[in-house]
């Protein structure tokens, strides 16, 4: 006489649930990783605490010994506004990335939001994570 029991345990293991999951982790890391633009000139941020924004800037960089750069071409202070004015022409919202070097005068930097408030652009300052 065979006697079967009804529950009978299915030793088999499927693989799709486990490909679901790792589809899952693998959309979720790249949607949550960002890419960080990096500006190329080595300067020394202050510190402070809030989040950044990915969007098309334009860079504008003092460094120590008060040379000027936008988005890494160097220029004269005087000839600043102007080359503002062309690279930010056509933009929707152009906004300006102000990094601004410790130790360098507040007037320096000063200088900078005055020209993005004559021409209403957006000013945002660069400072390195607490």
């Amino acid at each position: 006489m065979d006697i079967r029991g009804r529950n009978k345990v299915n030793p088999n293991f499927n693989m799709s649930s486990m490909t679901d999951i790792v589809f899952l982790l693998l959309i979720f890391f790249m949607i949550t990783s960002t890419l960080v633009t990096t500006s190329a000139l080595d300067i020394l941020l202050p510190k402070a605490s809030g989040k950044t924004e990915n969007k098309k800037s334009t860079s504008v960089t003092i460094t120590k010994n008060l040379a000027y750069f936008i988005d890494n071409n160097e220029i004269k202070e005087e000839l600043l506004e102007q080359n503002l004015l062309s690279t930010l022409e056509g933009q929707d919202n152009p906004t300006i990335i102000l990094r601004a070097e410790e130790g360098v005068p507040i007037e320096k930097a000063v200088v900078v939001m005055d020209i993005a408030n004559r021409n209403k652009y957006k000013v945002i300052l660069a400072v390195r994570p607490k």
